[in-house]
């Protein structure tokens, strides 16, 4: 991932934290409007409903964005499976080689203590 990539992308991250507090003060808001001793004032409300709905899908937007980007970014990005089973099918190889060559040392001695 290039530099200006990740900058955008923490940027874009920072916003989404910036709209996750602006949703927390619309639902603080709400809940003193509805604690409110002359009744809830219902405009209100609903603008603060209104504005917590639509930061929430703008939330979801930017994050489901971001985790496809990371992901495309870096595939895998620690897994070894690849180098690991490797290495794996390279030892056996190398055990059935060493196995073959003593199977056929063993024949050359058989010929040589036959003659």
């Amino acid at each position: 991932m290039d530099p200006q990539s990740q900058t955008t992308s923490l940027q874009r991250l920072q916003n989404v934290e910036k709209r996750i507090v602006r949703v927390l003060e619309l639902a603080g808001g709400v809940m003193d409007e509805m604690a409110s001793p002359s009744g809830p004032r219902k405009e209100l409300v609903n603008n603060h409903c209104s504005e917590f709905m639509q930061l929430i899908k703008d939330i979801q937007v930017t994050l489901r964005e971001e985790i496809k980007s990371a992901c495309e970014y870096r595939p895998f990005e620690k897994c070894d499976y690849v180098p690991r089973i490797s290495n794996e099918i390279c030892h056996k190889k190398l055990e059935y080689v060493i196995a073959q060559l003593d199977e056929m040392k063993l024949t050359i001695e058989g010929y040589h203590n036959a003659a």
